[in-house]
C-alpha cells in the first residue's frame, strides 16, 4: 500500500507530493491530463514554432515562495529569466514603472517619491518573513512586527490606500495595477494588501519569466518529484475515490465543486453543504497572440518588462473591476499583459513574438471580450492590431473544460474576499483535513490561495504527515537535508 495519493499534478498537487516524499513516504500523483501542469503549462495555440503559457505567465510568487526556495528547483532544470523592470504600467500622459529598486521605482513618481519610499521600503526589509506569514493559513504571527506594519496598509481597500498616501495619479495608477490581480473590487479587502504583496516580491525577487515557458516550472517540479521516487501517472482521470486503489492518505488538488462530485455519498450532509456554497469569483477571458514583431508601444519604456498593466488611472481600473463585480462586461476592461518573447526569444520564431492577454468578466460569461481586450492595447501601442498573425481564445466555458478547477472561468479557484481569504473552503482550524479520514485538500481553495507558488500544496501535505506520523509534527525540508 502506497503511503498517499495526490489528485491533479498542477503546482500545488506536485508540491503535495513532494513534501511527502521528502519525509520519505511512497506516493503516486494522478493526472487526468496527458501532461504534469495544471495552470502552469506552455501549448502551441496559434501557429507553428509559438509557445504560449495556457494560464500562468509570470511568476513572483513562485520565486518568492518559501517551499520552492527550499526545493532548489533550478537543479532540475528550471531557469528564471528577469526582465531590467517587474512591470510598467502605460498611461495616456506617460508611464510609471516598478523597478527591481524601491528608490528608482520612488524616483519615477514625482511628488509621491518620498511618500512611495516610506510606504514600501519597511515591507521591503522584512519581505522573507512577510511570505512566511502570508502564504500559509491563518495562524498567530510569528514575525509580529512584521505583520503587524503590513497590516495597518493592507487592511483597508486599495482605493482607500492609494488616495490616502499618495497624491499624483502616477503612483496611484501602479498601486491599481497591482490591485487588479485580485479577484475582487479594488473598494474592497484584500485588495490593498494584495497589491502590496506583489510590489513587495517586485522590489525583493523580482517578476520572472521561466525559460521556454512556464511548463518549465511543472517540469522541474515533477523532475523533482521522480528524483525522491514518487510516480507520476497522467492520462487518468478520477471520477470516485472509488477508483483509488488503497492508501493511507489522499491528497486532492481540486476546488469544492468537484471535491463533492468525487467524494459522493462520503461525505456527511452538512459539510456537503456547505462546500456547495463555497463561493467562486469572476471568471477571465484571455487572448494568445502570434505577433509579426514587437508591440509597438508609443512609450518604450514599456519593453523593460515582461508584464504591462493595461487601464490608465487608479479611477478607471477601479471602474472596471466594480462593473464586473457587478456582473457586467466593462467597455475599457483592465488588461494584464504578458510579453515574454523580449526576453526568452525561444518561444517563437526568428523575429516574430507571441503576447499573452487577459482581463476579468463575471463568473460564467459568455462574452467575447476579444475587441475590446485589443482595443485597450491598440490604445498605448498604436498599430498594434497589423501585427496580429494569429489569435487564440479562451472564454470562462473552455478554460473550465481545460481546467475543471477553473470554475466559470475563475482561476483563482473560489473567490477570495475577507469571507474566504483564510476560511477557505470551509471555516476549519485544518482547512486542508475533511471529514473523511486521511482525505486532505491541497488546492487554491485553501489558504493561501490562488498563484504559482506550491504552497497550498506543501500546507496539505503537512497536514497529512502529522497523521501519518503519529501525531509528530513533521520536519521541514531544511531540516530533512541536514539528517540525510
Amino acid at each position: 500500500m502506497r503511503d498517499a495519493i495526490v489528485i491533479g499534478a498542477g503546482p500545488n498537487g506536485l508540491a503535495a507530493a513532494v513534501c511527502l516524499a521528502q519525509a520519505g513516504k511512497r506516493v503516486l500523483v494522478v493526472e487526468r491530463a496527458d501532461t504534469p501542469g495544471g495552470g502552469a503549462r506552455t501549448a502551441g495555440l496559434t501557429l507553428p514554432g509559438f509557445l504560449h503559457d495556457v494560464c500562468a505567465a509570470i511568476h513572483p510568487l513562485a520565486v518568492g515562495s518559501p517551499f520552492f526556495r527550499e526545493l532548489e528547483l533550478e537543479r532540475h532544470g528550471l531557469e528564471w529569466i528577469q526582465p531590467p523592470a517587474p512591470l510598467a504600467h502605460p498611461l495616456d500622459e506617460g508611464t510609471v514603472l516598478l523597478e527591481r529598486s524601491p528608490d528608482a521605482t520612488a524616483d519615477g513618481l514625482g511628488a509621491d517619491a518620498a511618500r512611495y519610499r516610506r510606504l514600501i521600503r519597511p515591507l521591503v526589509a522584512g519581505a522573507d518573513e512577510l511570505t512566511g506569514e502570508l502564504l500559509g493559513p491563518l495562524h498567530f504571527p510569528r514575525h509580529p512586527l512584521t505583520a503587524a506594519r503590513f497590516g495597518v496598509r493592507a487592511l483597508v481597500p486599495a482605493t482607500t490606500l492609494a488616495r490616502s498616501v499618495f497624491h499624483g495619479e502616477p503612483a496611484r495608477a501602479l498601486l491599481a495595477g497591482l490591485a487588479g490581480h485580485s479577484p475582487v473590487p479594488l473598494t474592497r479587502f484584500p485588495s490593498a494588501g494584495v497589491a502590496l504583496l506583489l510590489a513587495v516580491l517586485g522590489h525583493r525577487v523580482g517578476w520572472p519569466l521561466a525559460r521556454g515557458g512556464s511548463q518549465a516550472v511543472a517540469d522541474a517540479l515533477a523532475a523533482k518529484l521522480r528524483s525522491l521516487g514518487g510516480e507520476i501517472e497522467c492520462g487518468r482521470a478520477v471520477g470516485s475515490l472509488d477508483e483509488l486503489e488503497p492508501a493511507r492518505a489522499l491528497l486532492l488538488d481540486v476546488t469544492p465543486r468537484q471535491f463533492v462530485r468525487i467524494a459522493g455519498d462520503r461525505l456527511p450532509g452538512r459539510y456537503r453543504r456547505r462546500m456547495m456554497g463555497y463561493r467562486y469569483g469572476p471568471g477571465v477571458f484571455k487572448i494568445d497572440l502570434a505577433l509579426d514583431g514587437p508591440l509597438p508601444w508609443r512609450d518604450e519604456r514599456c519593453a523593460r518588462a515582461a508584464t504591462v498593466h493595461i487601464g490608465g488611472r487608479l479611477d478607471e481600473i477601479a471602474a472596471s473591476e466594480a462593473e464586473v463585480a457587478a456582473g457586467a462586461h466593462p467597455e475599457r476592461p483592465y488588461v494584464l499583459l504578458a510579453q515574454p518573447t523580449l526576453f526568452d526569444p525561444s518561444r517563437a520564431p526568428v523575429g516574430k513574438h507571441v503576447a499573452w492577454a487577459y482581463c476579468h468578466v463575471p463568473n460564467g460569461s459568455d462574452r467575447d471580450m476579444t475587441e475590446a481586450i485589443e482595443a485597450q492595447i491598440e490604445r498605448f501601442a498604436p498599430g498594434f492590431g497589423r501585427l496580429v498573425l494569429a489569435r487564440h481564445t479562451l472564454g470562462p466555458a473552455e478554460l473550465e473544460r481545460y481546467n475543471p478547477n477553473y470554475v466559470g472561468g475563475d482561476i483563482n479557484g473560489g473567490l477570495q474576499d475577507l469571507r474566504q481569504l483564510y476560511t477557505r473552503p470551509v471555516p476549519s482550524r485544518t482547512p486542508y483535513a475533511t471529514p473523511l479520514d486521511g482525505v486532505y485538500l491541497c488546492s487554491s481553495a485553501t489558504p493561501p490561495g490562488g498563484g504559482v507558488h506550491g504552497m497550498c500544496g506543501y500546507h496539505a501535505a503537512r497536514a497529512a504527515l502529522r497523521r501519518l506520523n503519529g501525531g509528530r509534527a513533521p520536519l521541514s525540508a531544511r531540516a530533512l537535508r541536514r539528517q540525510g
